[in-house]
């Protein structure tokens, strides 16, 4: 049975930081790229991060650069997204994926998403 499992995500003040995982189970995550999408309330689910298998490559979103990391652990099937100097604008139930990609393509797979972890930004 494929799992996804977010965690680490909770009420944190602009400028702060929070460190998402995301531990993976039941499928062979470390053959996949894996990546993060956010969907913020009344708004469209937006890519965040992927990061190829081996850790190659990483491609974010504009909103994001500079701010998020993505990093893996493929022995502990673990994905994880360190993001700093938050703004209310990344207020977003955040979800991990795994997939597949090409360049600084990545096509998640439609059954291999989580449930999600919330992250809100406010004073």
């Amino acid at each position: 049975q494929v799992r996804l499992v977010e965690s680490g995500g909770g009420l944190v003040q602009p400028g702060g930081s929070l460190n998402l995982s995301c531990a993976a189970s039941g499928f062979a995550f470390s053959t996949y790229s894996a990546g993060w999408y956010r969907q913020a309330a009344g708004k469209e689910r937006e890519f965040v991060a992927f990061i190829t298998s081996t850790s190659e490559r990483a491609n974010f979103a504009d909103s994001v650069k500079g701010r998020f990391s993505i990093s893996r652990d493929n022995a502990k099937t673990t994905l994880f997204l360190q993001m700093n100097s938050l703004e209310p604008e990344d207020t977003a139930v955040y979800y991990c994926n795994a997939g597949v990609s090409y360049n600084d393509n990545y096509y998640p797979r439609s059954d291999y998403w989580g449930q999600g972890t919330q992250v809100t930004v406010s004073p």
